[in-house]
């Protein structure tokens, strides 16, 4: 599956003010770098309790009350397909989409899955790097860089890396923009 050039229908782009300013290089495009392929998994992880609570919440009313059954039986089945179908459609899509890369002169970012995002932040607009990995990030040897800049549209965040790709990219992220003379405000 390749990442589309022009974004599809109902695709946000964000464009940092640096860049509409004209900074010379930089242009919205797709990033060339994938996350791991263990994000897939991750995600489910992350999706599955909502919709056990759902269904256990389902299950119990189901035995709690004893008229209407039919109507409650439907409504569980109803409820485990879209389950399904949410758990085995939207980790491979937001993998798909899911895109990241750092250049000499900027981060590019593709995010999303219903919803989707492109955005760059210019070295000379980055102010702070961060790494993070929460628990189950930890499970699946994943980390989470969050690049912030001087943009009103806020921190860009690169989820479901490597944990070694994440520390280097925040290290090489904060080598070059320590390196770079900016405004960074």
């Amino acid at each position: 599956m390749g990442v589309p050039d022009a974004p599809a229908c109902g695709t946000l782009l964000t464009v940092s003010s640096s860049v509409r300013e004209g900074v010379s290089g930089l242009a919205l495009r797709p990033p060339v770098n994938r996350v791991s392929r263990r994000a897939i998994w991750y995600w489910m992880v992350r999706a599955l309790p909502g919709w056990v609570v759902l269904v256990a919440a389902q299950v119990g009313f189901l035995f709690w009350v004893s008229q209407g059954t039919m109507w409650h039986v439907v409504a569980l089945v109803v409820t485990g397909v879209l389950a399904l179908l949410h758990l085995g459609v939207m980790p491979p899509w937001r993998y798909a989409v899911h895109r990241w890369e750092a250049t000499p002169d900027a981060v590019y970012t593709q995010v999303g899955w219903l919803d989707q995002e492109r955005r760059i932040a210019p070295i000379t607009r980055v102010q702070t790097v961060d790494s993070e990995r929460g628990a189950i990030e930890r499970l699946f040897g994943l980390a989470n860089v969050t690049v912030t800049t001087a943009s009103a549209a806020g921190p860009i965040h690169i989820h479901g890396l490597d944990y070694d790709v994440a520390q280097r990219l925040a290290d090489d992220v904060t080598s070059r923009a320590q390196a770079t003379r900016g405004d960074a405000t």
